[in-house]
C-alpha cells in the first residue's frame, strides 16, 4: 500500500513556501488584488517560479526539477491555505500534464516560467465531459470557448480541437473578461476567428490526462483551504468569550468542529491517496480522482461556511478572510465537474448498478 505520509522533503518544502506566502501573500493582500484589474498577481508567480515550483513534475531530462506529483500536491496545499491569486493549477499543473502526455518542445518554456500556458477548456469541464467545439480547417481554429480558468493571464492557449490539441498564441485571440465568483481565480471566455494553431497532440488523451491530473490536484488545494478555514475558527473560538466563558467551551460548537476535523482528516487522505496515485501512474487513478473530487468538494464548502458562521457577526464582513475562503470553495466545487458528477462516474468506474 502506498505510504501517504509527508516525506523529509515535502516537509521542508511546505515550510518554504508557508514562510513565503504568509509574507507575500496574506489576506489583506489578496482581497486588495481582488479589486484591481490585474487578474493575477505577477510578483507572486515570479516568486513561485524563483522557487522552481512550477518544474517539480516534469523530468529533468526536459528542463524540470525531476519530483513527483506528490510535490506539487503539498504547493496546492499551500496555495489552497493562502487563496493565491497565481495560475498554478491551470498551468503549471493542468497545461503541464497535456504537455507531458503530449511531449511537445514547449514543455521546458512552461515549467521555467517563461511562458505561462492553459488548458483552454470551461473551468467546469469534468474529466469525462464533452469538449469545447472548435473547428479546425488548414490549421486554423475558429470557435468560442467559455468560462477558461486563468485565460487572462496566460501566454499560450493549449485548445482542444476537432479531435486534437494545438497550442495557440494567445495574443492572437480575444479575451473577454467574466465577472466571477472567486475573482482571486478570474474566468475569461475566449473567441478565435480562423485563429493559427500548432498541433500539440493528435486524439484527446492528452486533454483527458490533464483533466484528470487538475481534478486530483484541485482535492490538495481545498484540502489546503479546509484545514487552513478550521485553523483559523479554532483559534477564533479560543479567544472570543461570550456570558463571561471561551466561544469553545460550549458544547455544541465542540462537536461541530469535532465532526470537521474528521471529515478533514478524510479529506487529507483522499487528497494524499490521489496525489500518490498520479505521481505513480498508477492505473487506479481516475477513481482516485472522482472520489478526491467527490468528497473534498464538499469538506472545502463545509469548511469555509462553518468558518463563516462560527466567527459570528465579523465572519460575514469584508474586513475578515472568511468570505475569500467561502467564494473559492464554491467555485472549487464545481471546477473540474460537480461533487455529484464525480460521484456518478465513481460509480461508473467501480461498476455500481443504477439506482
Amino acid at each position: 500500500m502506498t505510504d501517504l505520509l509527508y516525506g523529509e522533503i515535502e516537509d521542508d518544502l511546505r515550510s518554504g513556501l508557508r514562510g513565503m506566502l504568509d509574507e507575500r501573500c496574506a489576506w489583506p493582500d489578496v482581497l486588495a488584488g481582488t479589486g484591481k484589474d490585474e487578474p493575477s498577481d505577477a510578483s507572486l508567480w515570479g516568486v513561485l517560479t524563483g522557487f522552481g515550483v512550477l518544474a517539480l513534475p516534469v523530468p529533468e531530462e526536459k528542463g524540470g526539477a525531476g519530483a513527483t506529483w506528490r510535490e506539487t500536491a503539498v504547493v496546492m496545499e499551500e496555495l489552497g491555505r493562502a487563496v493565491a491569486p497565481v495560475p498554478f493549477l491551470t498551468g503549471a499543473v493542468m497545461a503541464t500534464a497535456a504537455l507531458l502526455a503530449a511531449g511537445d518542445e514547449l514543455l521546458p518554456e512552461v515549467a521555467s516560467g517563461e511562458r505561462t500556458a492553459v488548458l483552454a477548456v470551461p473551468f467546469g469541464t469534468a474529466p469525462d465531459a464533452p469538449l469545447p467545439d472548435v473547428a479546425v480547417s488548414g490549421g486554423r481554429l475558429t470557435g468560442e470557448i467559455r468560462d477558461v480558468a486563468d485565460a487572462l493571464t496566460a501566454g499560450v492557449l493549449l485548445v482542444p480541437a476537432a479531435g486534437a490539441l494545438y497550442a495557440v498564441d494567445a495574443t492572437e485571440v480575444t479575451r473577454t473578461p467574466v465577472t466571477s465568483l472567486d475573482m482571486t481565480r478570474r474566468l475569461g471566455d475566449l473567441t478565435l476567428a480562423d485563429t493559427p494553431g500548432r498541433v500539440v497532440a493528435t486524439g484527446d488523451e492528452a486533454v483527458r490526462d490533464a483533466l484528470t491530473a487538475g481534478a486530483a490536484m484541485l482535492a490538495s488545494e481545498q484540502l489546503g483551504l479546509a484545514e487552513r478555514c478550521l485553523e483559523l475558527t479554532v483559534a477564533y473560538l479560543k479567544t472570543r468569550y461570550q456570558f463571561g466563558r471561551p466561544l469553545g467551551s460550549y458544547q455544541g460548537l465542540k462537536h461541530r468542529l469535532a465532526d470537521l476535523w474528521t471529515s478533514v482528516t478524510q479529506a487529507r487522505a483522499v487528497a494524499r491517496h490521489a496525489a500518490a496515485c498520479l505521481a505513480t501512474g498508477d492505473p487506479d487513478l481516475p477513481v482516485a480522482a472522482a472520489l478526491a473530487q467527490a468528497h473534498c468538494s464538499q469538506v472545502a464548502v463545509r469548511a469555509a461556511e462553518e468558518c463563516v458562521q462560527m466567527h459570528g457577526g465579523i465572519g460575514f464582513t469584508w474586513e475578515h478572510p472568511a468570505h475569500l475562503y467561502l467564494k473559492r470553495a464554491k467555485a472549487d466545487a464545481i471546477a473540474l465537474g460537480t461533487p455529484g458528477r464525480h460521484r456518478a462516474a465513481l460509480a461508473r468506474l467501480v461498476d455500481l448498478p443504477p439506482a
